[in-house]
């Protein structure tokens, strides 16, 4: 289930959840233990990590005392906040002097604590903790001690530790070697919606939409429940976008660089290193992106990509038949690529859009060419669905890309192999991506390409397994007469929904 997060502090709008049935039912399963638990949530920024957690711990039954950090607040700014939830929650709001740091501030809750009703459950919500956590704060230290020598001896005590910045919660507190190592009880990552779960929440928001629908709005702004909840039933698709992407006031129009503002110390570098990887349809190379920032390629790079990595904006993966080290990147967020391709260019250039600037664009050629990458990205993250549809879950399939640069003074102009199954069957499936608007016509020069580019994969690979060809479409497939010859089996875009 999902609740919806409105702008007014993240409340609950309309008590509606959706698809996140499994994380509320484990939160809540924790909360009824009668046992310290020690909880790490992160995800993705507007996903509804605080919404979930307000939904199952505040309560009447439940002391709730929720701390939200402050972005670039100093130490006594965070130590405030901290004061004035202690004092709402066990003083009845009566105002609290503001520790002197983090251990007293723990001191002070605890003294509250070893008071409570035994039977009561107290949660402690520390929500965006990367923020909370202030160079020279020594907060983590201050969990570390009080973790171990007080708080999980309280059998009605629930402490969730949350934040938006990945990477920061793996390296200092889920995969933290210090005082926290091994404490957590539960480690939850919040995803985005596939597709099928953004069809059910639209649906439940009345919007009057198909599978093709959903999908032209997935490949704008993803899975993200906060910008699906900004879409309005009594508009188009294509009203909604123009609203949300190219109006003055419009949520996504200015949200990409908040976005990387808020979730990186070094959000230029990192925006830097992803407009350089979304450049490249089919992906770049590690050495391609040192190449192109002038970065080293020591530890700097490392984490700027871990950290890209880590928070959803990226992808780094290894084309079949390379080595392990052959690394290459992607941009796996929807959104980015729609803003850097569509949005960004157009507020550079210092031209007003138009009230129907949408509208216009999803007509044209260069919208039908951007799609058909997105869309390939797509089928990717919803490669579960696609083995169901080709009958292979069962087998057993390692899934992957392919591709083939020529040399600089060869005849050949190289290949690039969306998606393939190499399966456990001795036999491996390519699939071809193909998005458009009708049935897709296989034609002879096609059809010549794929047959050629099949013979170059088996040539360069030198595999000895069987090779199929599968074709994924987002409107099936139109009779022909070269179908038979090159297409083995067909997935068509409502498989991906399953």
């Amino acid at each position: 289930m999902i609740l919806y997060r409105t702008p007014n502090l993240g409340a609950v709008m309309n008590n509606i959840l959706i698809n996140r049935e499994n994380y509320l039912e484990e939160l809540n399963r924790l909360g009824k233990k009668s046992a310290p638990q020690l909880i790490a949530l992160y995800g993705r920024r507007r996903v509804g990590k605080t919404c979930i957690v307000r939904h199952c711990f505040q309560k009447p039954n439940i002391r709730y005392m929720e701390v939200t950090g402050l972005k670039d607040g100093r130490m006594r700014q965070q130590l405030a906040l901290f004061a004035q939830a202690l004092g709402t929650v066990f003083f009845g709001g009566a105002p609290i002097a503001v520790p002197k740091d983090w251990f007293s501030a723990f001191e002070l809750l605890t003294a509250q604590l070893v008071k409570s009703n035994p039977s009561e459950l107290t949660v402690l919500f520390l929500d965006e903790l990367p923020w909370l956590t202030t160079k020279r704060s020594k907060l983590l230290s201050a969990l570390d001690h009080f973790w171990n020598t007080r708080w999980s001896r309280l059998n009605n005590f629930l402490v969730i530790l949350c934040g938006s910045a990945a990477s920061w919660m793996l390296d200092k507190v889920i995969n933290a070697k210090g005082g926290l190592h091994n404490r957590l009880t539960k480690i939850i990552n919040l995803k985005p919606f596939n597709l099928r779960e953004t069809k059910q929440f639209l649906q439940a928001k009345k919007m009057r939409v198909n599978d093709k629908h959903i999908l032209d709005l997935y490949m704008i702004m993803g899975g993200i429940p906060y910008y699906l909840e900004q879409l309005k039933p009594n508009k188009s698709v294509a009203e909604n976008i123009n609203e949300l992407c190219f109006s003055q006031d419009g949520l996504l129009r200015t949200e990409f660089p908040r976005l990387f503002h808020s979730l990186f110390s070094l959000s230029e570098t990192n925006m830097r290193i992803v407009k350089i990887i979304a450049a490249h349809r089919y992906g770049i190379s590690r050495q391609q992106i040192i190449h192109k920032t002038k970065m080293t390629s020591g530890s700097n790079l490392n984490n700027r990509l871990y950290e890209l990595t880590a928070a959803g904006f990226i992808q780094g993966y290894t084309p079949y038949g390379y080595s392990k080290k052959e690394m290459y990147y992607r941009v796996l967020d929807e959104y980015t690529l729609f803003y850097l391709r569509w949005i960004e260019p157009h507020l550079h250039s210092g031209h007003p859009f138009s009230e129907n600037h949408w509208q216009i664009e999803m007509k044209t050629p260069a919208w039908q060419s951007w799609a058909g990458y997105t869309y390939e990205g797509i089928c990717m993250k919803h490669g579960e669905q696609i083995l169901k549809a080709l009958k292979l879950d069962r087998i057993g399939c390692r899934m992957s890309s392919w591709r083939n640069v020529a040399a600089a003074k060869s005849t050949s102009s190289g290949a690039q192999i969306d998606l393939l199954f190499d399966r456990n069957d001795d036999a491996i499936t390519l699939c071809e991506i193909k998005y458009s608007e009708k049935p897709y016509v296989l034609d002879k020069a096609t059809a010549k390409s794929l047959l050629q580019k099949r013979e170059l994969f088996i040539e360069i690979t030198k595999t000895k397994k069987q090779i199929f060809t599968a074709l994924i479409t987002t409107s099936g497939l139109k009779p022909g007469l070269w179908n038979d010859e090159v297409i083995d089996s067909i997935v068509d875009l409502g498989a991906l929904f399953t």
